[in-house]
């Protein structure tokens, strides 16, 4: 998550349908307006849940748009640990060959 000056975090907009908010289950990515954390969506697709029976499941307040973004962000979703960023599995250290390698 983003921080701000003064080092405290704040509220990432993950797409149009998902959020990332501290103050909201502990920086967990929820969809907007509600408590319903990303990572249970995917797990229900995971179990072979259809859409239409995880938006009935969640009375309309997951769409069908909502799902197909939760989908596009997996890769960044972990189960109960608040999101780190876009960015965090991608760092990687530069390798430097050994300069005898070199040769």
């Amino acid at each position: 998550m983003k921080t701000k000056a003064n080092g405290q975090l704040r509220r990432v907009e993950l797409g149009r349908h998902i959020v990332a908010d501290p103050k909201i289950c502990g920086g967990q990515p929820t969809f907007k307006g509600t408590r319903i954390m990303v990572w249970i969506v995917l797990d229900q697709l995971e179990r072979g849940l259809t859409w239409a029976e995880i938006t009935r499941e969640w009375d309309g307040r997951v769409t069908d748009e909502a799902i197909a973004e939760a989908i596009a962000i997996a890769d960044f979703v972990v189960k109960h640990e608040p999101f780190r960023g876009f960015n965090v599995s991608a760092r990687r250290k530069r390798t430097r060959r050994p300069a005898a390698l070199a040769a």
